[in-house]
């Protein structure tokens, strides 16, 4: 789990509103040089320099220490090797110019040794830390100055670690309805056997597509692809928002969910529309009746809880793994509890 470390900047207004709810999202909260864990109270010591008997002094006291250390040039790099070495819990890197090779470099060299923490200036710069060297830094320092920003900051860190509810659903109906307008989204990820996207025609209740994974003798597999269906259905995309297929482009993000429920984020390398033959599916489950438009072609596959089946064998009383969403409508994407909306 990411940790989202919080320093309220002295000087802005409303500092504490801020703390309040920094008291309430944050991991480690930074006042001085001490910091203080929101889940034990445990206190952390920050040092500003590497020395070893001040460290191994406080470690003896049963401190948790932490070190930060200013990157500017190789030599930086190793002194935050050798901290890591000296058995701190946390470094604190501040990249001051090259900001990606450096944490990279660190993550390679120091990954389950001391946790890293990189300071960053913006949520942006948050997530480029977090996804650096595949594994990312375990967290991020965030000087905050508004309670969105910390509120955006959260639901960074939070995304990266969702899971999501999947449930069985019935099949009732496999029918061929012709040809139309289907969107195939290549992400700029690899997926393997048992991930995809959510795709429905509803907003109230999605089915798990697979990626193109399966190896056949008629094409190459497409593993950073998923035949998603019909350009007018919803996908579900991180933060729990819809959009509709057709509106999905190069740079935007998706979520890649696997049968277990478990989500990664990933961005759109292009989309594809073409015009192929369609199969409708409708499934119950919880008492919904749910629908689907997919290619009718054997390379797509709904998922189940052990494997995964072809559309094109699908039959009655199948079941397939969706995912129930809450009760309501959607506006723009984001869901309205209270609103009524019925859908076919």
């Amino acid at each position: 789990m990411k940790e989202l470390w919080v320093k309220v900047e002295a000087a802005v207004a409303e500092t504490e509103k801020l703390h309040l709810a920094a008291s309430k999202i944050a991991d480690v909260i930074i006042t001085d040089d001490k910091a203080v864990s929101r889940f034990d109270k445990h206190e952390i010591q920050i040092v500003n320099k590497l020395d070893e008997d001040a460290i191994s002094k406080l470690k003896r006291n049963g401190k948790k220490v932490a070190v930060r250390i200013n990157i500017r040039r190789k030599e930086d790099e190793d002194a935050a090797a050798s901290a890591a070495e000296s058995s701190v819990d946390y470094v604190l890197l501040n990249c001051l110019d090259w900001r990606v090779i450096p944490l990279e470099n660190l993550i390679a060299k120091l990954h389950g040794k001391s946790k890293l923490i990189a300071e960053v200036s913006s949520i942006e710069e948050a997530r480029l830390m977090l996804e650096a060297l595949e594994l990312g830094a375990d967290g991020v320092l965030l000087r905050v100055s508004s309670v969105e920003e910390l509120n955006r900051a959260a639901s960074l860190l939070k995304e990266s670690a969702t899971e999501i509810k999947l449930t069985l659903a019935r099949v009732l109906l496999v029918k061929q309805i012709g040809s139309g307008a289907r969107v195939c989204v290549d992400t700029c990820d690899l997926m393997k056997p048992g991930e995809g996207l959510l795709v429905g025609c509803q907003s109230a209740g999605m089915f798990l597509v697979e990626a193109e994974v399966h190896e056949n003798p008629y094409v190459q597999t497409r593993p950073f692809r998923v035949n998603a269906g019909a350009l007018s259905m919803y996908t579900l995309t991180p933060a729990q928002h819809t959009r509709y297929l057709s509106e999905l482009k190069a740079g935007d993000e998706v979520l890649i969910v696997d049968r277990e429920g478990k989500t990664r984020q990933a961005n759109v390398g292009r989309v594809k529309i073409e015009f192929r033959p369609l199969i409708l599916v409708e499934a119950e489950a919880e008492g919904k009746r749910l629908k689907a438009i997919l290619q009718n072609a054997e390379t797509i596959h709904l998922l189940t809880p052990e494997t995964s089946k072809p559309v094109t064998a699908l039959s009655t009383g199948d079941q397939v793994l969706v995912h129930i969403s809450t009760e309501g409508g959607r506006h723009f994407g984001l869901a309205v509890a209270d609103e009524k909306v019925i859908e076919r």
